[in-house]
């Protein structure tokens, strides 16, 4: 097992290994023919496994980023287009019907013409190329000259051909909101009033919910989501787990809350070099393989690095030669769930009645007769429920159905950027998921600019599922440059976290971007140590995006500074909590208290002692730490103090019985760890099972801190966290730095499998080299690729 080291220890570890880049290393030399290539290309593997991909168009450097991403990740991105387009059953069997048919529901069906010029004119040439690439390594898997992945042996399953559309059409991967928390909130309204959702979540700017006129909350069924919810989830080969449609909605909103990310940019004025910095580190759930892929494209008039997801093309995050740009979720509202009264298969719609347009596919199913289900739209969008008994329905308008909203794939026209007109031009035709960009270029130029595709709700906040009868109906989208932007900031820095950043000089009343947020506890930290830095360095935001102190600490330490206790165990966690720099590290039994305290007992007894619907408790489980922070400021001090105490003695009863007597020994990092397991190691025996396995480590911080690294209830394992992270020299490029976990690989038996897995939990980094000449200087393999007949 790998140790853990502290933050000063990671950072040094880091700029070592950046030194140690220049030395030249012994380098494995390949060579093969490719069908499909065009002309003579170079592939560069570092020794992190990072792909250099040298080709002489830009169309052979797509082709072999796909055929390269075939080669580490086949399995990963096979599962991922036969998720997305509803095709589990056929390598999978009957158990896959019901997520197949969910998963379709939500594809793109619109005007495909519309969709490819939506993203530039390279757009098209980078799917097609990139699908090319991945099928020309597909048909050598068949032919038995490159291996097949175990996976694929584990489910007695094979790789399928791609169609360039496949990239496009398939959007159940793009993070956008909010028809989850519209549910939610409607059962919550429904058990326990308005007042009840404040402790659920928290809205800014400050806002009053409101229930639309003709919709009763308690018409949403709790089940209401359950395809949206089967149709984005991830594969399982476990046997189902008995989970109420509550509890998967709740587990839902969880790790969607827990997805995130930091990104700030400094000018040239507050660097030690005169050089702009980017950092970016985007959150997602954490796993193997890695969600995140580092690659490196270059080619005439294409010269790009940086990270993206394995089964797109190009890069999401990073640069080329002139610029750097990176990207976290800026809380757009792009979802809302209609409500319809229903005659069969019409709904009522302004006074008259409307057919639901009936799709009827056939699903394959391995080792059995195709399955024909129906699939039903209404003017709004997928049919997610009928209840003809009852005479309702249920239907999802989301900006999927538009063109241009394949996640992430707005990127496309970034690559290219080498001005700030450039990025803005980017910004204004991006789609989704919502975000923060962030840019900077060698001329000194730095700023930030919200996106997305942004709905118009003339009549409502979109807080609530809505009657589908005409009256809540969006007026279009914001027009071009209507999100707020920021050019050359007068702090020297822009930086976000997810918070409600949105200017106040903004007409966010009028436009009604969105109303949930990220706490901005991160956010907070991330700016007063920008803020306090006036000559920053690569290493400066290297430890701050693995910083583990929560300003959120600072909160609750007001709340609890007057209390005191009789009971002994309570007395000794107040006198720990009040003395405590909110720093969660490994070592910090105050880490420990504070983070079983607020993330799974304070919310439970507020909600236990104010609110009288046993279901309104149950939906909202341990609420929002940000939320019932906020309750609880606002509450008299006599209110509040007994249920500050009440529930810190449930948390020290909980460590007591999990760690033992010893408060001394309750260091956060005994119980918080990463552990990364692929769903197919469930079908592996035990040895392939924990090959395929990555860790345990010891991991510090929580949501709360910059290190973002969320966890679950039950055994605190992260489930969330950084997926890469990218500190980016604007300029001098070859002083970047980056890490990936676990690997670059998604093959278990690579080493390149689970090799950078210690370094990111250290909180260490690796160089990301852009010259040909420090790029050869770190080669670990060097693959000469020719077009084969």
């Amino acid at each position: 097992m790998f140790r853990s080291v502290g933050l000063g220890a990671a950072v040094g570890l880091a700029l070592a290994v950046g030194a140690h880049a220049e030395e030249s290393t012994a380098v494995r030399r390949e060579a093969a023919a490719v069908k499909g290539l065009a002309q003579p290309a170079e592939l560069v593997v570092d020794r992190w496994g990072v792909p250099h991909i040298y080709a002489q168009s830009a169309r052979d450097a797509f082709f072999l980023q796909g055929w390269n991403a075939a080669r580490d990740r086949l399995w990963q991105i096979d599962l991922w287009r036969k998720r997305g387009l509803g095709r589990l059953s056929a390598s999978f069997g009957p158990a896959y019907v019901k997520q197949d048919r969910a998963a379709r529901l939500f594809l793109y069906r619109g005007d495909m013409a519309a969709e490819w010029a939506a993203y530039g004119p390279d757009g098209r040439e980078a799917v097609e190329a990139f699908a090319a690439g991945i099928n020309a390594y597909v048909a050598e898997v068949r032919a038995g000259r490159r291996p097949l992945p175990v996976e694929f042996g584990l489910t007695e399953s094979a790789p399928e051909d791609w169609a360039p559309e496949d990239v496009l059409r398939i959007r159940s991967h793009a993070l956008v909101s909010n028809v989850a928390s519209e549910v939610a909130r409607a059962r919550t309204i429904c058990a326990g009033g308005v007042e009840a959702d404040a402790l659920r979540r928290r809205l800014e700017p400050a806002r009053k919910v409101q229930v639309p006129a003709g919709l009763d909350p308690c018409d949403v069924p709790e089940d209401v989501l359950a395809d949206y919810l089967l149709g984005t989830a991830a594969v399982s080969f476990e046997a189902p787990r008995a989970s109420g449609a509550g509890g998967r909605l709740a587990q839902h909103i969880e790790a969607a809350s827990a997805e995130g990310s930091n990104n700030w940019v400094i000018g040239a004025d507050r660097t030690a070099t005169g050089r702009p910095i980017l950092a970016n580190d985007p959150h997602r759930a954490v796993g193997t393989p890695s969600l995140r892929y580092i690659a490196h494209l270059d080619a005439p008039g294409l010269s790009i690095i940086g990270a993206g997801e394995p089964a797109l093309p190009g890069v999401s995050l990073g640069h080329n030669g002139h610029a750097a740009f990176g990207l976290t979720i800026f809380y757009i509202d792009q979802e809302d769930l209609y409500v319809y009264e229903t005659r069969g298969d019409a709904y009522r719609y302004k006074g008259g009645w409307e057919p639901m347009r009936v799709v009827r596919e056939t699903i394959e199913v391995k080792g059995e007769a195709p399955r024909e289900v129906e699939l039903r739209f209404t003017r709004h969008g997928p049919v997610l429920k009928q209840d003809d008994a009852r005479g309702r329905a249920f239907a999802l308008r989301t900006v999927w159905n538009e063109p241009g909203l394949s996640g992430y794939f707005g990127s496309a026209r970034l690559w290219r950027a080498k001005s700030w007109d450039d990025f803005q031009a980017a910004r204004d035709r991006w789609g989704a998921p919502p975000l923060n960009l962030v840019y900077a270029d060698t001329s000194g130029d730095i700023g930030w600019s919200a996106a997305g595709r942004t709905p118009r709700r003339p009549n409502w906040d979109g807080l609530t599922p809505v009657p589908g009868d005409g009256r809540y109906e969006w007026q279009g989208f914001l027009q071009d440059g209507g999100l707020p932007a920021v050019r050359n900031p007068k702090a020297g820095f822009f930086a976000t976290a997810n918070e409600m950043n949105v200017p106040a000089d903004y007409p966010m009343a009028e436009r009604k971007l969105g109303f949930e947020w990220s706490d901005r506890t991160r956010s907070t930290r991330i700016h007063e140590v920008l803020a306090a830095t006036a000559k920053a360095t690569l290493a400066d935001s290297m430890a701050l995006q693995t910083d583990t102190v929560s300003a959120q600490v600072r909160r609750a330490q007001a709340l609890i500074a007057p209390l005191a206790s009789d009971d002994p165990d309570v007395a000794r966690a107040l006198a720990l909590l009040k003395a405590w720099d909110g720093d969660e590290r490994l070592d910090s039994p105050a880490a420990s208290i504070y983070e079983v305290w607020v993330g799974k007992h304070l919310g439970r007894e507020v909600a236990a002692r104010n609110l009288a619907s046993e279901e309104a408790r149950r939906l909202i489980g341990a609420g929002s730490p940000d939320a019932v922070l906020l309750w609880l400021e606002n509450a008299a001090p006599a209110a509040r103090a007994p249920l500050l105490l009440a529930s810190l003695k449930a948390a020290t009863a909980e460590l007591r019985a999990r760690l033992g007597p010893d408060m001394a020994t309750w260091t956060w990092g005994r119980l918080h760890h990463a552990k990364f397991t692929p769903a197919a190691a469930a079908l592996a025996d035990p040895a392939l099972a924990a090959q395929m396995t990555v860790g345990t480590l010891q991991v510090p911080g929580s949501a709360s801190t910059p290190r973002a690294a969320s966890w679950r209830a039950i055994d605190f394992q992260q489930t969330a966290g950084a997926s890469v992270r990218l500190v980016l020299d604007v300029g001098a490029w070859d002083n970047s730095m980056a890490i990936n976990t676990p690997g670059q690989s998604g093959d278990p038996f690579s080493p390149h499998y689970r090799d950078l897995f210690p370094l990111w939990a250290a909180g260490a980094y690796v160089p990301l080299r852009f010259s040909r000449a420090a790029v050869m200087g770190d080669a670990e393999t060097v693959m000469s690729l020719t077009p084969a007949p």
